[in-house]
């Protein structure tokens, strides 16, 4: 089976093929990101996003078909980002899909967003089995969810205001950093100096599975208006202290997750799993519990067209292609995760 998987969410337009032959295979991918374009206005502008994507998927279309060397007449589906994100950019994705499969005669596949960054690990040379419990930490969520198959989520935990991602963009903007915030603090605490600023560390001992980053950025909001100026080494020194804050109050909730629902294995996934010391945190502690965790590939850790061809890919094995009159489809700007 031959799935062509769309992702439109927001400022990353993705294209992917992936046969389910053999095992499962990605055959190809190809990913166009908006950051230059965004980045003069400091973040996501919606509405250029949309056009932007309008722009993107027949050249990336052709691209993964070139690189797979397989042609249209060859898809027997076409999985596409419903929800959640930004309206118009899922439109694009989903218009798309809709009439590209209406032409060949194939089913579609409604995607959750979020249930792709879930089983994105399974695209890794190192792949989990299911049951796993999943630490989703990206711009927009923070949760723990217990994943026991395709479709078989239960939330454990989740944030209770600003997701990780969120957190870490901005307070980018507090140390006058660009956009994207997150990948540039993470570089500017690699200069800073362990220990040196103290920041609480939001619910860590709350006894429960949730997560509140709002007071963190709060906090070091107040370590900024302390001076009038912040030199290069203070800046970077309140970057680190910021991400050790987060990245401690993570891998409690996530240990502390695996240890409640039994099991030994914890999948990471979204833009935040990314961060290079989450995974050097997590895979210091996890070496002496016998638990064993997996992290996409860096390139899947952000938006892409892969994870939606690998959920649609599953969804299809598992009955799920969808069923509407023809030329009827809807997006999902909200939508939780544990509803689809």
């Amino acid at each position: 089976m031959l799935v062509l998987g769309i992702e439109s969410s927001c400022d990353e337009t993705g294209m992917a093929l992936y046969s389910s032959d053999a095992g499962g295979v990605l055959l190809a991918h190809a990913l166009h990101s908006q950051v230059s374009m965004h980045a003069d206005y400091g973040g996501v502008v919606p509405e250029l996003a949309s056009r932007d994507h309008i722009r993107r998927v027949v050249p990336l279309l052709r691209k993964v078909l070139a690189d797979s060397g397989r042609s249209l007449a060859e898809l027997d589906a076409v999985a596409y980002t419903q929800g959640p994100g930004l309206a118009g950019a899922l439109l694009v994705g989903a218009a798309f899909a809709e009439a590209l499969a209406t032409a060949l005669g194939v089913p579609t596949v409604p995607v959750h967003h979020l249930e792709g960054h879930l089983l994105s690990p399974l695209l890794s040379r190192r792949p989990p089995s299911f049951p796993f419990v999943a630490l989703l930490v990206s711009g927009g969520h923070s949760q723990l969810m217990r994943v026991s198959g395709v479709g078989e989520y239960e939330l454990m935990g989740e944030t209770l205001d600003d997701a990780a991602g969120e957190a870490f963009d901005k307070t980018a903007k507090l140390l006058g950093l660009g956009y994207p915030g997150g990948p540039a603090l993470a570089a500017l605490a690699d200069r800073g100096r362990p220990g040196l600023v103290k920041l609480p560390r939001p619910m860590l001992q709350s006894g429960n599975l949730d997560f509140s980053f709002s007071g963190l950025k709060t906090a070091v909001l107040t370590k900024v208006r302390e001076r009038l100026t912040l030199s290069d080494q203070q800046r970077a020194d309140i970057a680190r202290g910021f991400q050790d804050a987060i990245v401690e109050v993570l891998v409690s909730k996530a240990l502390r997750a695996v240890k409640v629902s039994g099991l030994k294995q914890l999948v990471v996934a979204g833009g935040v799993g990314a961060n290079r010391e989450l995974r050097r945190q997590l895979d210091a502690q996890v070496a002496r519990t016998g638990i064993a965790v997996f992290y996409p590939e860096f390139e899947f850790c952000t938006d892409n067209g892969a994870m939606i061809a690998l959920a649609g890919a599953l969804r299809l094995q598992a009955g799920g292609a969808c069923s509407k009159p023809a030329g009827a489809f809807a997006v999902r700007p909200r939508w939780p995760l544990t509803t689809s």
